[in-house]
């Protein structure tokens, strides 16, 4: 009977808008965890181990722990040509894709929703095509044009394109390679914001296109292209395969080439790029944290 009072004086208290007691929460549920944690272990184990081995073969030597592999990298034999080389590449790269990706999200997101699968399947292309088979028809081409066109404007320019100082035929290869990742991160960043509302704003406020584009839309978009830059900088700069099948020196094939004879060197700076490009991704989370803290909405 005092078991039945008590259920239905529970559930009137409920019902009169009084709160029920605070249920505890079951010890099955907070041990589901523990699995989620050994996941964490094992990744970050799977990534810091090679990276502390790393760089224990490059403090290590005979005399104890030495620095000698990091203090000598700015004075290696081509290490500020090719890095240089690369840094000039990468700028290019992140500058051509982001020229042909922002009008076309844009206008994709704006005037031609329509197309929007159709141009993500484009997008996709180059994650399809091993890149193996995309250098090797580079490489056709190019040898393939001088032969038949030698003497003419357009060989040229073939040859413009393989100048060993700045290969523009690099460049072009990158931007096709980054075209995924450029547009998945601009894609993104159309989509989670009110770009149709501001850019009608601007429009009856009698701004032109372009206008629209550089106080508008970049503005709003620049984290996505913050984002797309920094990926497509770590792309080059981690890109070895296309360099060297074209015979280009790049920082990587730099790096693979001192290798042989000089190997502390090769792996402080392969340490060294594994670093730079994780404080890139860090970067790139912080400055989405501040957008995301100022604009909640």
């Amino acid at each position: 009977m005092s078991a039945t009072t008590t259920g239905l004086s529970t559930a009137a208290v409920a019902g009169a808008g009084g709160v029920q007691p605070e249920t505890r929460a079951r010890p099955a549920r907070r041990a589901r965890g523990w699995w989620r944690w050994a996941v964490f272990a094992v990744l970050g184990l799977y990534f810091l181990v090679p990276l502390a081995a790393s760089v224990w073969f490059t403090v290590r030597s005979r005399d104890g722990v030495t620095a000698d592999a990091y203090a000598s990298i700015p004075s290696a034999e081509g290490f500020a040509e090719n890095f240089g080389r690369s840094l000039a590449l990468g700028a290019l790269t992140v500058v051509i894709a982001l020229l042909l990706t922002v009008p076309t999200v844009v206008l994709v997101e704006l005037r031609l929703p329509r197309l929007r699968p159709l141009v993500e399947l484009l997008t996709l292309v180059p994650l399809l095509l091993p890149p193996i088979a995309l250098v090797v028809g580079v490489r056709s081409v190019l040898a393939w044009a001088p032969e038949h066109f030698f003497g003419t404007p357009l060989a040229e320019a073939f040859f413009a394109l393989q100048e060993p100082a700045l290969p523009w035929i690099l460049v072009l290869v990158y931007v096709v390679l980054a075209l995924p990742f450029v547009y998945r991160a601009l894609d993104a960043g159309v989509r989670g914001a009110q770009l149709r509302t501001l850019t009608e704003a601007a429009r009856v406020l009698g701004a032109s296109w372009p206008r629209v584009m550089l106080s508008v839309v970049l503005p709003v978009l620049r984290t996505s292209v913050l984002n797309a830059a920094f990926l497509t900088l770590a792309l080059v700069l981690g890109e070895f395969t296309v360099a060297n099948i074209l015979g280009f020196e790049t920082f990587p094939t730099w790096i693979v080439r001192i290798a042989g004879s000089q190997p502390r060197l090769s792996v402080a700076v392969s340490v060294l790029s594994l670093l730079l490009t994780w404080a890139l991704l860090l970067l790139i989370s912080a400055l989405d944290r501040r957008r995301r803290e100022e604009d909640p909405a």
